[in-house]
């Protein structure tokens, strides 16, 4: 088995840290290896720790808030990717946190496969943006249904289009698997050929492409 992909928490009430690492603890390829409370305390512990693969942060917290953390690490510890786990669904805030060198941006109503998916493409350098923030984005900017692109050159099948309505509608991997009757490394390999097609590097730009370019509906 491959090494874990090591985590610090960074959350302002325990009780949320706590619950994370009890629902991440099911999954072996990651490794809780700290908590904190704040943004300064997690720039201590990676001056006198091991610095971890991922960082999962709340947003805003006493001291030193999460869009201050990302700058920080973005800073001095390139190497590490930080993933932001907030209440928070304003645009300005997400944009900031992007541009700030974040690698994902989820709410805290999410799935737990949707916080592993993240932690996995935040470790092999993509971005991801909560499903459900993107599809809200999308109802507010809306898009044009009546336009019919030519996929041709795309090369989409029936399967990845049947794939692409159970994105869009939310599901993770595991659960499109379970419906497809298929494994959830089939589902990532169609997800994976899905952004190789489109040019897209995480799941909310590849739903807002083939939305607004009519290929889903």
């Amino acid at each position: 088995m491959n090494n874990p992909i090591k985590v610090l928490l960074v959350d302002d009430h325990a009780i949320v840290r706590n619950g994370i690492i009890a629902i991440l603890e099911e999954f072996p390829e990651i490794e809780i290896v700290g908590q904190v409370s704040n943004g300064s305390e997690a720039i201590d512990y990676l001056q006198n720790h091991e610095a971890p693969k991922i960082i999962i942060t709340d947003l805003k917290m006493p001291i030193m808030g999460g869009l201050d953390l990302i700058s920080n690490v973005k800073t001095s510890f390139q190497h590490i990717n930080v993933i932001v786990l907030s209440g928070i669904d304003e645009l300005q805030e997400i944009l900031m946190c992007f541009e700030a060198g974040a690698s994902a941006y989820l709410l805290k109503n999410v799935s737990v496969y949707e916080i592993v998916f993240a932690i996995n493409q935040a470790a092999i350098g993509y971005q991801h943006l909560s499903t459900g923030i993107a599809l809200k984005l999308l109802g507010e900017n809306g898009f044009n249904k009546n336009f019919k692109p030519d996929l041709s050159n795309l090369n989409i099948t029936k399967r990845e289009i049947e794939i692409l309505y159970l994105i869009a509608d939310g599901y993770t991997n595991s659960e499109i698997a379970e419906k497809l009757f298929t494994s959830k490394r089939t589902i990532e390999g169609y997800r994976q050929n899905l952004l190789d097609k489109t040019g897209k590097k995480n799941t909310a730009s590849l739903i807002n492409y083939v939305v607004r370019n009519g290929i889903i509906d």
